[in-house]
């Protein structure tokens, strides 16, 4: 159903019967289902939202009158005297009111579309806030809004401007909010005003989304009669990016996580809102710029198995599908093209972690024993540290050499048993910046978070509900807890002295291990044949 449908086409049905319009099936089973979903919520028919404003559409459509609400909705209406951007309330408002400030905004609405005569008004003006959401959003999601960053900030600097402790909507400046919008503002990673394309960052308050939260449950606005997948799949992208302490997030995260599963096991995710924001000229950017650099990345694999044969990582227990499967956290991870020397980078130094911490390889004792392979092993060392030396951003070596030692316990004749974070970037840190503090609480907090993450991985079980564990097990719980630090840490405006990519790059780590331990293994098989093999059509 389109927005709104279960409650306007019962009003409209009423008012043709009241007409006495024949050949309508009023009695069909479809449409008595409609207007028994609209009589199971006729309680909320004249109920006020959080924000103390009636709901217009709601009462106009299920009383087919404005009725005793006539008062308090046009007092809400704000000084164009629209009904909360809705030009159609707003005109049958005129048509019960005759209120002359309301017939002024539909006069404004109708004369700026052409007249109105051979162009039809819209049902929602303004939408500029809408409109920048939505444009933002699928330049990220479909991964080209990096062609786009001084517009994306543009458009974000004007949905903050307009941002209220009640949240969101289309327009600037209205008085009636809902949870998609408002939940787009705080989405995670891809579109959020905290975090504006790694150039700006503005503090958004969660306690909007407390506005339309009723018990247990969220809704897309006071009085939705039937929920929609989008707006409560926004909603869930928004809990993403969590910081301790935020509950109602925590809250929006479980609800939204059991409101889709439901919907995708019963097959009900067609969304009504999606012929509105689709646009054909950006789907055909990304699959442009998508099948360029997989091309790329193919290129890249091709040289990483030749470099796997030449260096005999078989020898020390690699097997080729190991090398894939970090090539491919590497792609996903850094993915623009021109960026090949940090994959590569990131490949070898993931390389470099498996054979001398999880393979058990002692290179000191390899070396002593005059064992060949070693001259091997050494060789990929001094590969690592040339490709950190070429790509990193500070370029200082000898502080990457010492940081990739590994740490022993307390006898020197042990083994590794673990190995700082540090050695798995490929920025090549200053002496200043590894003695800073924020960037120290930064590496102890992602190496415990992947260590953690690291034993998780090897304990998952395929089928395992890890929603439902994470919620109930301790240790998943603790696991997430410094999650939501490290992002708070990450997204956090101030920063003394370590530049947004360094903290990037803490996130992109935990991150990649975050997958690695939650995906079943062929689950991520499937994303790696799709990622780097299967064109985009």
């Amino acid at each position: 159903m389109t927005c709104g449908f279960e409650v306007v086409f019962p009003a409209l049905l009423r008012r043709a019967r009241d007409l006495g319009i024949l050949g309508i099936p009023y009695d069909a089973p479809v449409i008595r289902q409609i207007c028994c979903k609209r009589s199971k919520d006729g309680k909320d028919a004249y109920r006020t939202d959080a924000q103390g404003t009636n709901m217009s559409t709601i009462q106009l459509g299920r009383t087919g009158k404005l009725g005793v609400g006539v008062a308090k909705i046009t007092e809400a209406a704000d000084t164009k005297r629209d009904i909360f951007d809705f030009p159609a309330a707003t005109s049958f408002a005129v048509m019960e009111t005759k209120d002359e400030n309301c017939l002024a905004y539909i006069n404004y609405v109708v004369n700026k579309f052409n007249g109105g005569y051979y162009f039809s008004a819209p049902t929602v003006y303004p939408v500029d806030i809408f409109a920048r959401l939505w444009a933002v959003d699928r330049l990220q999601r479909l991964g080209v809004s990096r062609f786009f960053a001084p517009e994306i900030k543009n458009c974000l600097d004007h949905v903050y401007r307009f941002w209220t402790e009640k949240g969101s909507f289309s327009g600037r400046e209205s008085e009636f909010c809902e949870i998609d919008d408002t939940s787009m503002v705080e989405s995670p990673g891809k579109l959020n005003i905290r975090q504006l394309d790694n150039t700006c960052t503005y503090a958004v308050m969660t306690d909007a989304l407390s506005n339309f939260k009723k018990d247990d449950e969220f809704t897309c606005y006071v009085g939705q009669g039937f929920e929609s997948p989008s707006p409560i799949f926004n909603l869930y992208r928004a809990s993403q990016v969590l910081f301790p302490g935020e509950t109602i997030l925590e809250q929006a995260r479980q609800f939204s996580y059991n409101f889709l599963r439901e919907r995708l096991q019963k097959d009900q995710l067609l969304d009504k809102w999606m012929p509105d924001i689709n646009n054909e000229a950006y789907l055909e950017l990304a699959k442009l710029d998508y099948n360029k650099c997989q091309a790329q990345y193919q290129m890249e694999w091709n040289r990483m198995e030749q470099w796997y044969e030449d260096s005999s990582l078989e020898e020390f227990g690699i097997s080729k599908k190991e090398l894939l499967l970090f090539y491919f956290l590497a792609s996903a991870s850094i993915f623009e093209p021109e960026r090949s020397g940090e994959r590569s980078a990131w490949v070898k130094s993931q390389i470099v972690y498996t054979i001398l911490s999880e393979k058990r390889i002692d290179l000191s004792s390899e070396f002593r024993n005059g064992q060949p392979r070693t001259w091997g092993l050494i060789t990929i060392l001094f590969e690592t540290i040339r490709d950190f030396k070429s790509h990193a951003q500070e370029r200082i070596v000898g502080c990457m050499v010492k940081q990739a030692r590994p740490r022993r316990g307390r006898n020197p004749r042990s083994r590794a048993t673990s190995f700082d974070n540090k050695h798995l970037f490929w920025y090549i840190v200053s002496e200043e910046t590894l003695s800073n503090n924020e960037y120290n609480t930064l590496s102890a907090l992602t190496n415990n978070i992947c260590c953690r993450l690291r034993q998780l991985e090897k304990e998952k079980v395929s089928g395992m509900d890890w929603n439902k564990e994470r919620n109930c097990c301790s240790k998943y719980m603790e696991i997430d807890k410094e999650m939501q630090l490290l992002v708070k840490l990450v997204l956090q405006e101030f920063s003394n002295g370590i530049s947004k990519d360094i903290k990037q790059t803490f996130l992109m780590v935990a991150k990649t291990f975050y997958y690695r331990a939650y995906f079943a293994t062929e689950q991520i098989d499937k994303h790696v044949t799709k990622v780097l093999f299967d064109p985009v059509l």
